[in-house]
């Protein structure tokens, strides 16, 4: 069996590796048939495609011996130093994961310590799951669905995160054929209708752009199209009621060009050319997402007046799109064998990085490992938002956040004292819903304590814990053991003349006496509280009361609780 393109590199260390791992698994065969080191051999090329340090690579070629061999860690150390007994160490740990069937939740955790220990064991794990994808087919049928299941929900998502754009989609591509194949049978035929007149179309309109560019003396590295990737397509369908009609960027051109001055040129080059869709500009580059993306983003009405989407970004950009933190590894030339763990305390301070550590401590809080699993898969590895603060800050928030959710990332301070939210500049209830490119502004009131009502729509698992612990012990307490002898409602609301008449109208209509009323104004914030109790009703009366309330003009927050 032939290193291939390793063997190019002339390293000593790499055909020393390759070797120990050909021996180690001599004579062990892949479901496909093929001997199995062609799989550590690939993703030790993947590895070194993304211009991992030399380790890295060795890590990889070895990455499965101590698993399927009877070689140990012991002896790795002894032939290949600890740097690289580590990091296949770490890589060890990850192969008995099953996520989410198996029970053991024990194995997430060292999952999530191992690689936010050193990001390298990601990286290799993720080069090494692309691969097992790459040859799902040869699985058992059962086997299938699962796998393309742990791939879609953990490491597509975490390689989003890393930056690594290209990685992510592929990923999830691989996997939606198994992991909702009605789905894909049914896209596959609903976008092949019209898919070889999109490729079509990307080469009629790319010779016009390149004449264009090169009448205003603009000279691109690279101009090339896509066609949007399937697993992007079916997500975004599912928030366009399955209409294609509704889809933008099913076609889009790519220019790469050499500097940050000539991607806005090369933008107002475009725009000259075709009007923008309104709404649809995306500076990513005076923005970056809080994953390291970098680019402009137009969408504009092109030949025929379809619509067409163009990214315009430098190589640099590019490649970081592409490879997203592996390519960090590039740029530094981290390739001392001697710094142990090297990769990550190489990055470790970087700013798109923040949610490893955010996570890596964040795990140590939780008491019950199922409560930790279903965190993390809320919290991290589902869809991203991303909003604004007033300065300019990115946060980076589940897909489904609330003003609440925001303000408890921000600070458990601002968070508790919460009473509004400004969301573009207007005043929003507190329960709705945040999209990305939002900014959001909080408004506080000194003394203000979290309403246990929040606990009905926040999202984020880190506002819920912190609602909770702000509410006290012994009340919750007393709720769960005394009968109820009232409700109280709360309501937060925009002050104005006539909202408490139109608050006690709400029960007056439903038939339900009030047995106490009173409203304070904060006229700092220009929000007024009112608080009325009336006597004890069902869960199904509190809610419908609720609903009224918040249809009324200027009301912002609703909550209620049961006195005893």
């Amino acid at each position: 069996m032939s290193m291939g393109s390793i063997a190019e590199t002339g390293s000593p260390l790499l055909k020393k590796a390759f070797d120990f791992a050909l021996k180690a698994h001599e004579g062990k065969k892949r479901m496909n048939g093929d001997p199995y080191i062609v799989h550590p051999l690939s993703v030790a090329e993947t590895v070194q495609s993304w211009g991992l340090d030399e380790n890295s690579v060795a890590a990889a070629l070895l990455h499965d011996v101590v698993e399927d061999t009877s070689v140990t860690i012991g002896d790795i150390k002894k032939t290949f130093g600890d740097e690289i007994a580590f990091l296949v160490s770490g890589l060890t740990k990850l192969q008995n994961l099953k996520y989410p069937e198996n029970q053991d939740r024990e194995n997430f955790r060292k999952f999530i310590i191992s690689f936010s220990e050193d990001l390298r064991v990601l990286i290799i794990k993720l080069a090494d799951r692309l691969h097992n994808m790459q040859t799902l087919q040869f699985l058992p049928p059962e086997r299938q669905k699962p796998f393309a299941l742990e791939t879609a929900e953990i490491y597509a998502p975490l390689a989003y995160r890393l930056g690594m754009q290209k990685l992510s989609g592929e990923l999830d591509d691989l996997a939606f054929p198994y992991s909702h194949p009605e789905e894909y049978q049914w896209l596959i035929g609903e976008v092949e209708e019209t898919y070889e007149e999109r490729q079509e179309y990307i080469k009629k309109v790319l010779p016009l752009v390149k004449t264009a560019l090169k009448e205003h003396h603009r000279e691109p590295l690279r101009i090339d199209g896509r066609v949007k990737r399937y697993f992007s397509l079916y997500k975004k369908l599912l928030r366009h009621n399955m209409n294609l009609g509704e889809i933008y960027d099913l076609v889009a051109l790519r220019v790469i060009v050499k500097t940050i001055e000539e991607c806005y040129a090369v933008l107002g080059i475009i725009h000259s050319m075709w009007p923008p869709l309104p709404g649809r500009f995306k500076d990513y580059i005076a923005r970056p997402k809080p994953n390291g993306y970098r680019s402009l983003h137009t969408t504009v009405f092109c030949v025929d007046n379809k619509i067409l989407e163009v990214q315009i970004k430098t190589k640099e950009m590019h490649e970081e799109n592409e490879l997203g933190i592996a390519a960090h590894w590039a740029y530094e030339q981290i390739k001392s064998s001697s710094r142990i763990r090297s990769g990550w305390r190489g990055v470790r301070d970087k700013k798109e990085l923040t949610w490893v550590k955010q996570l890596q401590n964040w795990q140590k809080k939780f008491s019950s490992q199922e409560e930790f699993l279903s965190a993390v898969k809320v919290d991290f590895f589902k869809d991203r938002i991303f909003v604004f603060t007033p300065h300019n800050d990115v946060i980076d928030l589940p897909a489904g956040s609330t003003p609440v959710d925001f303000a408890y990332r921000i600070h458990s301070q601002i968070g508790n004292a919460c009473v509004g939210a400004k969301v573009n500049g207007k005043i929003t209830p507190l329960d709705y819903e945040l999209k990305s490119g939002d900014v959001v502004e909080i408004i506080t009131q000194k003394g203000k304590k979290p309403s246990e009502g929040w606990l009905r729509f926040v999202k984020t698992s880190e506002a819920k814990k912190k609602v909770k612990s702000a509410i006290s012990e012994n009340e919750r307490k007393l709720i769960g053991r005394a009968t109820p002898k009232a409700v109280e409602f709360k309501i937060v609301n925009s002050d104005r003349p006539g909202f408490l008449k139109d608050v006690t109208e709400v029960f007056a209509n439903s038939k339900i006496n009030i047995t106490y009323l009173s409203s304070e104004t904060d006229h700092r914030s220009a929000f007024s509280t009112v608080v009325l109790r009336c006597p004890v009703l069902s869960e199904a009366k509190v809610e419908t009361c609720i609903v009224k309330l918040k249809r009324i003009p200027g009301s912002r927050e609703v909550s209620y609780k049961f006195l005893r």
